[in-house]
């Protein structure tokens, strides 16, 4: 029934009105509540805030740093000072608040942006990325010496730190528009982007039309972007975005959900062969590790015997895992924290693959043979990974490891996380930036959540000094290689245990092209054509 209904929708897709406009639609699920940069803390906002403005720099498919409105830049010797020259034809988008009319971005634009993003008042969440900038010196953190020409100093070399920039967090906001809006920037939102907001009915859709003053240019001179628009609508239901999809009424959608995986990919992740001449899919690494953490410093719990840890780690196969619940959409969780699309990324280096045996004999060693008198352990997830929490309650408890699954809301199960009060707790780590260090700064002591992301309340010294050495080396391949080394330490310790390094999957029709993305999953359309 559900292949007869499918076959019905491609042959009868619904009738467009505004056909003849090349408009780009999408959805998002997890709905958009701001289109203020500095509110832009997950991908809804990101995708939806980086058609509307732009930043210094842009990374590119590869995640190198290229010009944006900043068409050069210079960083002294020590590391320390970034000084950037700004192109002198970017403008902002018309507002009643320059009279209808536009103004020219200049330096103190971004002086005023960054600093923005450091008031407490506004209490924006990526206030952290600036934790680097030198607030102390009798020189600004952040400055302006002429129009075209931006400072920053930082109080010790962070090499992430240019890359860091390309966040939606260090977008361009005009002061104007912000003071005279305030907190309803979120709703009137006014950027240098290649798009401008035309409507936004919260919940239902938004639409973004073509900014024909963009200062972008293709490699032939030609104006960006293409399209004459961007409309998201935000329907909850997966699968029924799904059949939006398919019957054309959605040019694009990202990733895959479990209520129609099998439907269009085959157990070994290629495209059935029904969809093979009517769906384009493109692939490529995700820089998200998904993982287990445990807590590191609760006596009462069998987790906190590093070999009941280790066991576990050796106690399910990943492979399976991935075959049959993923349709193997993503690489098995084998060679470190480091997830794949990053130096530091070491397929050489295998930690644990599948050793029954070896498991048992660390339960025997814990004093636990084939799990006799070990307490049952509660793994916290949500209803997303439950499935892959059976398989791995399933596998472990063959060799007498018995899981309890505790399933919780999203909300929830991070309120336990921040508070340290589960003992064991799926998680993910997405990159902010792509940069090992952001991956690694999970362990390091200093980060103990609340207050940083070290939800594992992992400790080692070692680390710690390794930590502090790379976040001030210069030196690309001395830094990889203390990466490598703090991978290794982590794997032996185990704090956690690595599922999977994810996969980026998005499909579009076959009359979309030059859609654009990274390993941070950006959605970049500038470039995108979409034909009759």
């Amino acid at each position: 029934m559900a292949a007869l209904l499918l076959s019905l929708m491609w042959s009868c897709k619904s009738s467009d009105p505004n056909a003849d406009k090349k408009i780009f639609k999408y959805n998002e699920s997890a709905g958009i509540s701001s289109l203020d940069p500095a509110f832009a803390k997950d991908q809804a906002m990101i995708w939806a805030t980086s058609q509307l403005f732009n930043g210094l720099i842009q990374l590119d498919s590869n995640l190198n740093v290229q010009p944006c409105i900043a068409h050069s830049w210079q960083i002294s010797p020590d590391g320390k000072t970034y000084t950037f020259y700004l192109r002198n034809d970017v403008f902002f988008h018309p507002s009643t608040c320059f009279a209808d009319s536009t103004r020219k971005v200049v330096a103190s634009d971004f002086v005023y942006s960054f600093n923005r993003i450091l008031d407490e008042k506004v209490a924006s969440p990526g206030r952290w990325i600036f934790n680097e900038v030198d607030y102390n010196n009798s020189t600004p953190a952040f400055s302006a010496p002429n129009d075209s020409t931006f400072v920053i100093h930082l109080r010790q070399p962070f090499s992430p730190f240019l890359s860091i920039l390309g966040m939606p967090y260090c977008f361009v906001v005009p002061h104007e528009v912000v003071k005279y809006y305030g907190s309803d920037f979120r709703r009137h939102p006014i950027g240098t982007g290649p798009f401008k907001l035309q409507i936004w009915k919260e919940n239902v859709k938004l639409v973004m039309r073509k900014n024909p003053n963009y200062f972008e240019k293709d490699e032939k001179n030609n104006n960006l972007p293409y399209l004459d628009g961007v409309a998201i609508t935000f329907i909850i239901d997966k699968q029924t975005v799904f059949l939006e999809f398919v019957k054309g009424n959605l040019d694009f959608m990202n990733s895959l959900d479990a209520s129609y995986k099998d439907e269009l990919l085959t157990q070994t992740g290629q495209l059935r062969d029904k969809y093979k001449n009517k769906i384009n899919m493109h692939s490529q690494p995700y820089l998200n590790t998904e993982y287990l953490g445990f807590l590191m410093d609760n006596n009462s719990s069998p987790t906190n015997d590093k070999r009941i840890r280790q066991a576990i780690n050796y106690g399910f196969d990943r492979r399976k895992m991935m075959k049959y619940l993923r349709n193997n959409v993503g690489i098995p969780g084998c060679h470190g924290f480091i997830p794949k699309g990053l130096p530091g990324f070491d397929t050489s280096k295998v930690y644990y693959e599948y050793d029954p045996q070896r498991a048992l004999e660390l339960l025997n060693e814990a004093g636990y043979p084939n799990g006799k008198g070990l307490p049952t352990i509660k793994l916290s997830t949500t209803a997303t990974y439950l499935d892959l929490c059976k398989y791995i309650q399933q596998q472990l408890g063959i060799l007498g490891i018995n899981i309890d699954v505790d399933v919780n809301p999203p909300g929830a199960l991070r309120e336990q996380i921040a508070q340290s009060k589960s003992n064991w707790f799926r998680g993910s780590w997405i990159a902010d930036y792509p940069d090992a260090e952001n991956y690694l700064s999970l362990f390091c002591s200093n980060n103990f959540c609340p207050k940083g992301p070290n939800y594992t309340h992992y400790h080692n010294s070692e680390f710690d000094e390794l930590y502090k050495q790379a976040k001030s080396t210069t030196n690309d391949s001395i830094r990889y290689s203390l990466y490598q080394t703090m991978d290794k330490l982590i794997m032996e310790d185990v704090p956690v245990v690595v599922l999977y390094y994810d996969q980026i999957l998005h499909f579009t029709h076959p009359n979309i092209s030059g859609i654009q993305s990274n390993a941070m999953n950006s959605l970049n359309l500038k470039h995108v054509v979409k034909s009759n």
